[in-house]
């Protein structure tokens, strides 16, 4: 499974480990995801999303259903 947002995109970026003598080798940072679950009251149903930690903040702010119609709307959901 990759290693995506579903809600906001969020992917893992590349960039350079850089050591003390100034050596630069490739390195990932990675999203940090959570695998997490949501209940739809307007559906009366759990849905399953991965999801990442600022997407969960956004989450407890606006509310899933608003979430998710963002998503939508910015083509991250079908």
């Amino acid at each position: 499974m990759s290693k995506v947002c579903e809600l906001t995109g969020k992917k893992a970026m590349v960039g350079n480990n850089v050591s003390f003598s100034l050596n630069r080798t490739k390195r990932k940072f990675n999203a940090n995801l959570m695998k997490k679950r949501f209940y739809l009251p307007e559906e009366d149903k759990w849905i399953t999303l991965k999801v990442s930690t600022s997407a969960l903040k956004t989450i407890n702010k606006i509310g899933i259903t608003a979430a998710i119609k963002e998503a939508k709307s910015k083509g991250f959901l079908k």
